[in-house]
């Protein structure tokens, strides 16, 4: 699903970003962590094509990311706000979305009904811009038009960041099916180690840009990743 050989980004002159080589099945969950700066969110943004590498390259089945846009077809995304179109109410950006993919309004309507408990009243029908709306909702908007199109690809950067407790537990349930699936491929990144241990069956540990630890999750792997962040 994604390979990637030899990447590296350059910001002032310090390299943020090297790895040398990865390969994330279809099918995996896979999770990365790491500190803050350890260069989780230019990872995600190189295989997005967001930003430009210094060298080296992404594919996401066999296509290159920088090079086509087969891929963006299959993949759902969310980094942070910047991903919003704040000036719209969340109707309006959805629909938004469902004619960017050619979506039916019965789609619409279907989606509505699948993400009700996760909005949980505080999204639809409140009259209020995205830009209004507080960062946890904003991030359940972003979440879930990311999950949208029902994607083969996902990638979510720190998702249950300003999640209320209710709707980070319906967050893990909604990518514990998708773990299930062996057709969808999940990234996930975050802070949060407990989190990413209940959701990913893969995990890397990203440091100074580069992945140190590359695991299959157990029910030893949270205890491993707390002693080794405690040090």
């Amino acid at each position: 699903m994604i390979q990637v050989n030899n990447l590296s980004k350059v910001y002032s002159g310090v390299k943020v970003l090297d790895i040398d080589q990865i390969t994330i099945h279809k099918g995996e969950s896979f999770g990365l962590v790491g500190n803050n700066g350890a260069g989780k969110t230019t990872f995600f943004r190189l295989i997005l094509d967001l930003i430009r590498a210094n060298s080296g390259e992404v594919l996401i089945n066999e296509w290159k990311v920088n090079k086509s846009a087969e891929w963006k077809m299959i993949t759902g995304s969310y980094l942070d706000q910047r991903f919003l179109i704040d000036f719209l109410t969340p109707e309006e950006y959805f629909e938004f979305l469902m004619n960017i993919h050619g979506l039916s309004k019965g789609d619409l309507d279907q989606f509505y009904a699948e993400f009700e408990s996760f909005f949980n009243g505080e999204i639809l029908g409140k009259k209020k811009f995205i830009r209004d709306l507080s960062r946890g909702n904003q991030q359940k908007v972003g979440i879930a038009a990311a999950l949208m199109t029902k994607p083969e690809l996902l990638i979510l950067d720190e998702p249950f960041n300003g999640l209320d407790p209710s709707t980070q537990i319906r967050l893990k349930n909604r990518l514990n099916e998708l773990k299930d699936d062996p057709a969808v491929t999940v990234l996930v990144s975050s802070h949060d180690l407990k989190h990413v241990t209940e959701v990913c069956d893969r995990i890397a540990v990203l440091e100074n840009g580069k992945i140190i630890h590359d695991i299959t999750t157990s029910k030893d792997t949270l205890v491993e990743l707390e002693s080794y962040f405690a040090v």
